[in-house]
């Protein structure tokens, strides 16, 4: 049986209108009924993830979630941190130069100013409205090389992306974890933080083995978890390297992906 089910957001959980389809909703709210514990793992803050967990109604201490791609893990209710791994704003300022050099944008998420960009864009701005939080324009120079960077990401249209990554020197992939999480949208994290690390820990915390937990995702930020899982699952709108991946591939994100493998390995529908 399983007994805890991680959902990336977006590409997964919500349509492409990023909303939550009453299907799913059912079929999450059924899991939660037979004591199975349900969790968003994403790229997200906590932030924006809110008003889904509020129409879920997954916002007690006894809910928990998995934002910034695992790097803090924390009840909903208290916002109490379980797992916390991070970066420094050294970082942030290798990342902007870098980044700089490669012709891409550049914003991060500060523990303490939240989102930070040294250059308003498109990307950045998109950013912001998903999570509804606001921007704030800073020289990354000017940050202390101690500041508590939650994430850096590098983002740009998706050929200029594409061409970046092709790039990057080794160090930086062995510096750090990184995944990309949309086609516009290339995300660096501390090298112990991933969502496969995220769910794992949350899975011995709550003393449910892997092979008990399912998986669900559509993009490169979920393969640590994909692989990690006792059913990993890809949506059918996953990319091929996601899809390849997977132990089961179900219907697309539009289509009640999500409420199918529920409805499937845990409600016996």
């Amino acid at each position: 049986m399983y007994k805890l089910v991680a959902l990336d957001m977006d590409g997964t959980l919500l349509t492409s209108q990023k909303t939550l389809s009453p299907r799913t909703k059912q079929a999450i709210a059924a899991a939660r009924d037979q004591g199975v514990h349900v969790v968003l793992a994403s790229g997200r803050p906590l932030e924006g993830m809110l008003r889904y967990l509020e129409e879920l109604g997954m916002t007690s201490d006894k809910d928990f979630v998995l934002s910034y791609n695992a790097s803090l893990v924390q009840q909903v209710k208290s916002r109490t941190i379980l797992r916390k791994q991070i970066m420094t704003g050294r970082d942030a300022k290798n990342i902007a130069a870098l980044a700089r050099d490669l012709g891409t944008f550049v914003h991060a998420f500060s523990t303490t100013r939240g989102l930070i960009t040294p250059q308003s864009n498109a990307f950045t701005d998109h950013e912001a409205d998903i999570n509804q939080v606001s921007a704030t324009v800073i020289d990354f120079a000017d940050l202390p090389d101690d500041e508590e960077i939650i994430k850096v990401m590098m983002v740009a249209e998706p050929e200029i992306l594409s061409a970046a990554i092709r790039q990057l020197p080794e160090v930086v992939t062995e510096q750090y974890t990184v995944v990309q999480s949309a086609p516009f949208f290339l995300e660096l994290l501390n090298p112990n933080s991933n969502k496969g690390t995220g769910v794992a820990m949350l899975a011995e915390y709550l003393g449910i083995d892997a092979s008990e937990v399912i998986c669900m995702g559509d993009a490169g930020n979920d393969h640590h978890m994909i692989r990690y899982a006792g059913l990993g699952v890809a949506m059918g709108n996953a990319t091929e390297d996601t899809k390849a991946l997977a132990n089961h591939i179900t219907d697309t994100n539009d289509n009640d992906g999500v409420a199918k493998v529920i409805e499937q390995f845990i409600l016996n529908r």
